[in-house]
């Protein structure tokens, strides 16, 4: 059984407020664990490889706790998208963090990697905003991968509860509505998971635990 699982993850970068988008540091972490927990190795690449940048606000202003020092210190040198391909692993997690807006959707390779999962039947998880790397994502006939999927993402009015709506590229909810996915949606920062076949999405960071433990069970 092969037990080796993808996580792409952003490499970050300043909005227009001067702030950085990073990649939220539970979302990585939880799954992690989760994932690690049941004998799964991972292997973490970004889209320029190197360094995966940390959103301050993930840390809540004490810091990188110590029981994730380790595992954040695997974000400090990341593997490049372009050095891996689907036939590898078993299942791709895309962990979250305003980053994950901009420089996910447009990544070729991601898109490439994503309509190999999904054509082999391969498990695919992302949280939060981890769901932008599957705005791109098109399927060998040309459909968006999303479409027709019952799917969750971080949620327009959760994006405007944080007054981060201006300094996004686009709405996540609203984007993968248009590409013709069935968004569910829950209460702000409600624990909440969609699974349709083998795609797993959950809708924030409360939800990292929940979306791995079901991202678990399509690989068993």
């Amino acid at each position: 059984m092969n037990k080796r699982i993808l996580m792409v993850v952003t490499n970050g970068q300043s909005m227009s407020n001067g702030h950085l988008a990073g990649i939220w540091l539970s979302e990585f972490t939880e799954p992690y664990e989760e994932l690690t927990s049941k004998g799964y190795e991972i292997t973490i690449v970004s889209p320029n490889g190197g360094e995966s940048q940390i959103d301050p606000n993930s840390l809540a202003g004490e810091g990188i706790p110590s029981k994730w020092q380790n595992l954040a210190d695997l974000l400090k040198e990341t593997s490049p998208i372009d050095s891996v391909k689907a036939s590898d692993f078993a299942g791709i997690f895309l962990p979250g963090g305003h980053g994950a807006m901009f420089d996910l959707p447009n990544n070729e390779h991601l898109h490439k990697l994503l309509r190999d999962f999904a054509e082999s039947d391969k498990s695919i998880g992302a949280v939060c905003h981890g769901p932008a790397g599957l705005v791109g994502a098109k399927l060998s006939n040309g459909e968006p991968l999303v479409a027709g999927k019952t799917i969750t993402a971080f949620t327009d009015a959760e994006e405007y509860e944080v007054k981060l709506e201006k300094e996004m590229p686009f709405l996540l909810e609203s984007k993968l509505r248009e590409l013709g996915a069935t968004l569910v949606v829950r209460s702000n920062w409600e624990d909440h998971v969609e699974t349709d076949g083998k795609l797993i999405t959950g809708q924030n960071p409360q939800s990292s635990i929940s979306v791995a433990k079901e991202f678990l069970k399509t690989l068993d």
